[in-house]
């Protein structure tokens, strides 16, 4: 039965999301139950096609993207994949009616990641985030405002603030593994052996204002979605805040976590500020 199939797909889905980060899968747990598998099957999506490029080096990376946007074509056309993460996916893109010119965006920064080492400039910079994250936020905004395009323009700017933030957030903290493990640098114009408190608060300035703009887009969201998107905004905030008072050379040398202990005291206040309607 295609029921039973849709099932164990959508549970592959929140599988992934669990077992690949469990930071925005506690967030995820934060969301209504009438939203959150949808939130899954996003993120099952990304987080597989990011896997390719990032971390199948024993095998041909390009035939695995070429081979995994073909069906991905393939299940949006037809609605079913014999690969679960994507029947999962077309079937929450369909149902919101996604616009596929985030996913293609997205797909254009992953090949990107292919064989792009460097990026020279800002314009090129703000378009890689653009396609590798904000887009991802806009997806998941799609679901949030149960397909609401008036909504959902209303508060595009804010989402594209949070993903931007996010994802910039995680280069800074990756800044070491980017560049020994893929030979990458992201931010432009960055020497990473002459990184340095000037160089890491030009960073920050730019993820503060990223920030700022974003929790005016949260405190919008219905009800449904803000407590989970704030459990992972705050959480990220609470990483960029270690990484402002991180020494740069141990930035470079190591790569900065907030422990699960911490995780958990975000997420009770949070919940305190929710449950006291003060978010």
């Amino acid at each position: 039965m295609k029921k039973i199939f849709d099932e164990v797909s959508e549970m592959c889905s929140k599988t992934v999301t669990e077992s690949y980060s469990t930071s925005f899968s506690l967030a995820t747990r934060m969301l209504s139950t009438s939203i959150r598998q949808d939130i899954y099957n996003i993120y099952g999506f990304v987080r597989f096609a990011d896997e390719i490029v990032d971390s199948f080096h024993d095998y041909n990376k390009e035939e695995l993207l070429n081979n995994f946007e073909k069906e991905l074509r393939y299940s949006i056309t037809n609605k079913i994949s014999l690969n679960p993460i994507l029947n999962s996916f077309q079937k929450t893109l369909l149902k919101y009616d996604i616009d596929i010119k985030l996913v293609n965006s997205f797909l254009k920064s992953m090949r990107w990641d292919l064989d792009k080492k460097v990026y020279l400039n800002k314009q090129e910079f703000d378009e890689y985030i653009y396609g590798s994250a904000d887009v991802v936020g806009l997806m998941c905004l799609k679901v949030f405002v149960s397909g609401d395009q008036d909504k959902f323009n209303q508060l595009k700017p804010y989402a594209m603030s949070l993903g931007s933030a996010f994802q910039k957030v995680n280069f800074l903290r990756d800044l070491k593994a980017d560049h020994e493990s893929l030979n990458r640098s992201y931010f432009p114009n960055l020497n990473i052996d002459k990184f340095d408190e000037k160089s890491k608060q030009f960073i920050l300035n730019e993820i503060d204002k990223d920030f700022t703009n974003a929790l005016k887009g949260i405190l919008l969201l219905p009800s449904s979605a803000r407590f989970g998107v704030y459990t992972a905004y705050k959480y990220y905030l609470k990483l960029l805040n270690k990484l402002r008072k991180t020494d740069p050379l141990k930035i470079k040398n190591s790569r900065i976590r907030v422990p699960n202990y911490q995780k958990i005291n975000v997420l009770a206040r949070s919940y305190v500020r929710y449950r006291l309607n003060i978010l």
